[in-house]
């Protein structure tokens, strides 16, 4: 036992287990200065430390362990934690309070099992090898790619949460699809007999077959496929694999072995402060049962993990009473969302429900027997009206007089239940227990906006379905404390950039001094207000910022048409379409390089850059590029930046289509496209998706029927994947699609707000979206293609633009009267090429660097 700072004893925590709710009681421990009263210990039986099983079958997609990780690399080392990765603990020895690993013996003073679930397979005669798989972690993962590369078809057993959720990984490898479940309906848990049948409807118009109520007897080999799965009754499904998905059983093996109090129907039995039968030994998570309850969700653990931090600490304890098994999902892009008493099994309990067969939607509201309030709700097809009705029911609210109208279509969803109609300790966000309250006082605290307020509670942080909700209650709250939510541009525009850019377009608005004398004050503009109309002005009418009249609305960067770099120099980056390019245009690029001796660089966007070029050395460099064929690659701008691609069909041999064909589409059709953000794009040949199209503003991912298309992702600070948005398109529905999203997104978007924050915001959230891009719900389609249209007719490259017109060269140079280079730059070395050391008065400041 090791000493604290004052001397005091330091007990040794060991924690079994990290998997999600494991390393959220680390994060609590952590945030709760317990490192100070413990040694702590935690072992993982995976080689990864803890990652997002929530998001699991994103790893088909484009994630990777990594990105799917809960934690950066080095936050255990970093806190003074040791982590044991791929070391299971076999066994714990209570009498000598020691946890056995074949790496040896640890002792503990006080231990927590946090040891999650395991899948449950039923014994079933020749379930083996590929017959045998299951969908729980990444090696798993591993091993249903590994089982699909040489398989046509998947089949699932099981139509719960996680077989629906394999079902869609299987989808997304490209097999054929089903899902047998023994019950008579789909996620027989949450849903009742009408909403399992509405959600049967919708998957299967994805193409994934359902077969229920069938009871797979035995497996056996197959006649066209490689098994065959024998059903009660005669019946038989053929397939290249099975997976099993059947429910799942709490990891109780240590606690059984150890002599622990084990629940009749499993789980190590816990108390309302998570402690077992050992009064040094606590549980939390899917291998604890709490009177006689497991539960299969994230948010139950995380206020295990919660209460019982706080109780190591010496805080007041905080009793685990239970939790709200409500659940807002998103199953094979299908809406599902289930509330409390789901099923109306609650005495005198009522119904009302709203059947679309036409969409195969499905609403049902259960309201207690005196109709005052809300029990429970089943959604499959909308899932708009979730937050209202979780509000209803978790806080008591009062019904309205015709509860009925709280599913019926409002065109919107649900009516909105104000933000000062819930109570302070309304839960806004079950997974980390983020109250109203919470986000008042993080408010009151000093948090200004929808950002800090998420970093502060971390609310939204989590499964992300709480974001609208967030949204809504920290602008009443701002509003109501007197905090003035001024949406305008700047003080010269009493608009938003959405409403500046709706008067230019249908106003034909073509300067900057126009709009300001029609719909701003002041004479000139600042630096707020001339860069966002110059912005708009290009995405309306896409003509060269170099003419007079719009060159006094760019920054430093668009100015030069260079990004300037810290030194005072300029990067030259020529447009190589889809990262395609010919061995006479690479040998160019080196000579234009080696000729101004330029610093190279190969970008993630599969460009080549370079860089250190003085000011009057850009037209020279430009005019040698474009004499070879390139053109400006729009790096300075906030605009369509690159289209990154796979190398296809045409080499790979997983491609199933032509990904940098399509690349050089997209490239040459939204080259030059201003928008309030720089945009990226990637095409990818196959779901094994090398150019990373998840990760980007627009992504393509091909199939074998055509072409998936995401959108509203991006790397950086801030990362955020892509949303599938439409599935199996045709080119030309692919690219009018893109159109339109692009279109709508210049249009709506704030300044400087990217794809992702855009979408985030957006009312209504990707339904939304849908219902105006693909359905057009606002009649919106046909004038968003043209107005695309007529920003493409107008692309000009522009620096071949700039060349051609000597009073646009005349801005290129060091001094006003003399075309020579600064003489007070002086060049140092650096892994064998220049960079200049430039003087003070050279160096951008802030506000031109940005």
């Amino acid at each position: 036992m090791k000493a604290t700072a004052n001397g005091t004893p330091r007990g040794r925590l060991v924690i079994v287990g990290n998997g999600m709710v494991g390393h959220h009681f680390v994060e609590q421990l952590v945030a709760r200065g317990a490192l100070g009263r413990f040694e702590l210990h935690v072992f993982g039986e995976e080689r990864q430390r803890a990652y997002d099983r929530v998001h699991l079958s994103e790893y088909f997609t484009g994630s990777c362990a990594e990105t799917l990780a809960l934690c950066e690399q080095g936050f255990y080392g970093d806190n003074g934690v040791h982590l044991h990765l791929g070391e299971a603990v076999t066994q714990i020895d209570r009498d000598r309070r020691e946890v056995v690993t074949e790496q040896g013996r640890y002792a503990y003073d006080q231990l927590v099992l946090a040891t999650g679930s395991y899948p449950f397979v039923p014994p079933i005669e020749g379930s083996a090898g590929d017959a045998r798989l299951v969908y729980r972690t990444l090696d798993d993962l591993d091993a249903i790619r590994a089982a699909a590369g040489s398989a046509r078809r998947g089949v699932v057993v099981g139509g719960g949460l996680l077989g629906l959720e394999a079902a869609n990984a299987l989808k997304s490898l490209g097999l054929e699809a089903h899902v047998v479940e023994f019950a008579p309906r789909l996620m027989p848990v949450q849903l009742d007999a009408e909403g399992g049948a509405a959600l049967k409807a919708q998957i299967e118009a994805l193409g994934v077959g359902v077969h229920l109520s069938r009871a797979t007897q035995s497996i056996s080999t197959g006649s066209d496929y490689r098994y065959r799965m024998n059903f009660d009754g005669g019946e038989y499904l053929e397939t290249d694999l099975v997976v099993f998905s059947a429910g799942i059983r709490p990891q109780d093996a240590l606690g059984r072995a150890c002599g622990l109090e084990i629940a009749a129907r499993g789980g190590v039995v816990i108390d309302n402060h998570c402690t077992t039968s050992d009064p040094q030994i606590f549980a939390i998570g899917e291998c604890a049962s709490w009177n006689g309850s497991v539960f299969g969700l994230v948010a139950p653990g995380y206020a295990m993990a919660r209460n019982l931090a706080g109780l190591l600490v010496g805080e007041a304890p905080v009793a685990f009473t239970g939790a709200d098994m409500s659940t807002k999902l998103k199953l094979l892009g299908v809406d599902v969302g289930s509330i409390g008493d789901a099923h109306g099994a609650t005495p005198g309990a009522r119904s009302y429900r709203f059947i679309d067969e036409a969409s195969a939607g499905y609403r049902r509201l259960v309201v207690d027997a005196s109709g005052k309030h809300v029990l429970g709700a089943v959604l499959v097809g909308d899932n708009s009206y979730y937050d209202t009705l979780l509000q209803y029911a978790q806080n008591g609210i009062k019904l309205p007089a015709d509860p009925a109208a709280l599913i019926l279509p409002q065109g919107t969803g649900a009516p909105a239940l104000g933000a000062d109609a819930l109570p302070d300790s309304a839960t806004i966000c079950s997974c980390h227990n983020v109250s109203k309250g919470a986000v008042c006082a993080a408010i009151d605290g000093g948090c200004g906006d929808l950002a800090s307020v998420k970093a502060c509670t971390k609310a939204a942080s989590g499964c992300g379905g709480c974001a609208a909700l967030l949204k809504q209650v920290v602008e009443h709250e701002l509003s109501a404390r007197g905090v003035s939510v001024d949406k305008s541009l700047c003080e010269h525009f009493a608009y938003t950039r959405q409403e500046l850019y709706a008067l230019v377009r249908v106003e034909g608005i073509r300067t900057f001094s126009e709009l300001l004398q029609r719909h701003g004050k002041g004479h000139v503009g600042c630096d707020i207000c001339k860069p966002a109309v110059g912005n708009i002005l290009a995405s309306c009418w896409n003509q060269p910022i170099m003419d007079p009249a719009l060159v006094p609305l760019q920054d430093t960067n668009d100015t030069f048409m260079a990004n300037m770099q810290k030194n005072g120099t300029y990067s030259v980056v020529p447009r190589i379409p889809g990262g395609e390019i010919t061995p006479e245009k690479l040998i160019v690029i080196g000579q234009v390089a080696k000729k101004y001796d330029l610093y190279t660089k190969i970008t993630g966007g599969q460009r080549i850059d370079l860089f250190g070029a003085q000011l009057h050395e850009l037209p020279l460099i430009w005019g040698e590029l474009i004499a070879a064929g390139f053109e400006t690659g729009h790096a300075y701008g906030k605009s369509t930046r690159t289209v990154k691609s796979c190398v296809g069909s045409t080499w790979c041999r997983y491609g199933v289509q032509d990904s940098v064909a399509m690349a050089l589409r997209l490239e040459d059709r939204y080259k030059g496209l201003r928008s309030p953000h720089k945009l990226k794009f990637a095409v990818s040949g196959c779901t094994r998706e090398c150019a990373e199209a998840q990760s980007k503003d627009i992504g393509v991912i091909a199939t074998d029927k055509g072409w998936n298309l995401y959108v509203c992702g991006n790397g950086g600070m801030r990362p955020r994947h892509a949303e599938l948005f439409a599935t199996d398109l045709d080119d030309e529905t692919l690219v009018r699609l893109i159109d339109r999203v692009l279109m709508f997104y210049i249009r709506t978007a704030d300044k400087l707000q990217r794809t992702s924050v855009w979408r985030e915001n957006l009312e209504g959230g990707l339904d939304y979206l849908k219902q105006v891009v693909i359905d057009d719900s606002l009649g919106l389609a046909a004038e968003l293609e043209a107005q695309m249209q007529h920003v493409v007719e107008q692309y000009e490259c522009e620096w071949a633009n700039a060349l051609s017109d000597p009073e646009k060269l005349k801005r290129f140079r060091t001094f006003v009267n003399d075309q020579r280079a600064d003489p007070d730059v002086h060049f140092v070395r650096e892994r064998g090429q220049r960079r200049p050391a430039v003087p003070l008065h050279l160096i951008p400041t802030h506000e031109e660097a940005v």
